[in-house]
């Protein structure tokens, strides 16, 4: 190991390994059948831990759901949620009466801030073929002046998230999508408003990159401070300045020094993350990030009492109706399409 530029690397599980100001990373990628009239798998159920069903049986889980796969109605406070569906569609509802279906490229940035709930369903909207999905979820802390900011959730469309394509001397390409933080010139979408990304200072990126095979290109150098952590998540191997790196392995790098990434002989996807670290104590029960013992017992209490609003919902697993496209409702009753 390069000793110079590479901290450590390690495997990917199904939770990713992640630093301060991040907490949390999933890769979700299931290839669920065809759908039925509910929107869930035309598949038997049978054998399946339904509502604990994280064991990948057939290609395929529930999750939390028992009827459409995905996580019903949850409570969160204290950080801010980034939801990026590369493929497939993610159904949003929550207790502000805010909702949204999105997927395909889209990204879904939420501040649960004082205290929501939200539900995440997967309908399988595709009757007669495969409905694949493939999303990541980042969960990115709020500073103590900002955990109780104000509930908001805002959409970044496909369409207007830029994508970036780099060909290196040999004609391969790599491309950038940027959905946090800047690459040379280019800026991605504004983040939520009360987010540490919020701030350019923070120095917050979140890069998906898919790299043709053989591809090089040379990742520039971040602010002194800035932690980052590259996810090599499907691949045959990445060399990061002379280091090799295996698929299912995560690198966490000097931010401070360019990088030259070499792609291996399969095309090559990676993640990237980083920003500075927020350096405030992280107290985590379930959905509630705090900064004390004292905070969580708060939250709990809180959310027993008002339940974060309540759920005005009439299921606690909402599907929208199949044909109804992307869009976003928001609290103030307006409606977004892309």
């Amino acid at each position: 190991m390069n000793n110079d530029t590479i901290i450590s690397i390690q495997p990917l599980g199904f939770m990713w390994p992640v630093s301060d100001p991040f907490l949390f990373c999933a890769h979700h990628l299931d290839y669920f059948p065809a759908g039925n009239e509910n929107m869930g798998p035309a598949a038997s159920l049978n054998g399946r831990n339904l509502g604990q069903d994280f064991t990948i049986k057939d290609g395929w889980r529930m999750y939390h759901g028992e009827t459409v796969p995905g996580f019903p109605a949850h409570p969160h406070r204290g950080f801010e949620t980034v939801t990026i569906v590369k493929q497939g569609f993610v159904d949003h509802s929550d207790s502000y009466r805010q909702a949204g279906r999105y997927g395909n490229g889209d990204v879904q940035w939420m501040t649960a801030g004082e205290g929501l709930q939200h539900c995440e369903m997967f309908p399988l909207l595709n009757t007669e073929t495969e409905n694949p999905a493939e999303l990541f979820q980042v969960w990115l802390n709020l500073p103590k002046a900002k955990k109780f900011a104000k509930p908001y959730f805002k959409m970044l469309w496909a369409e207007n998230i830029p994508l970036l394509k780099i060909q290196d001397q040999a004609g391969h390409i790599t491309e950038i999508t940027l959905i946090a933080g800047k690459f040379g010139d280019t800026i991605a979408p504004p983040p939520a408003p009360d987010s540490w990304a919020a701030d350019a200072a923070n120095d917050v990126a979140i890069w998906a990159i898919r790299m043709d095979a053989g591809a090089s290109f040379t990742l520039p150098a971040a602010g002194t401070g800035t932690k980052r952590t590259l996810y090599f998540y499907r691949g045959s191997s990445l060399n990061i300045n002379d280091t090799l790196v295996d698929a299912s392995q995560a690198a966490e790098v000097k931010a401070d020094m360019p990088l030259t990434l070499v792609n291996g002989s399969t095309e090559g996807y990676l993640l990237v993350l980083q920003g500075k670290p927020l350096n405030e104590p992280v107290a985590q029960y379930g959905p509630f990030v705090m900064n004390s013992q004292a905070e969580i017992q708060q939250a709990i209490n809180d959310y027993r009492r008002s339940e974060f609003g309540g759920w005005p919902w009439p299921r606690y697993d909402v599907v929208h109706p199949r044909n109804q496209g992307r869009f976003a409702r928001y609290a103030d009753g307006s409606v977004e399409n892309p």
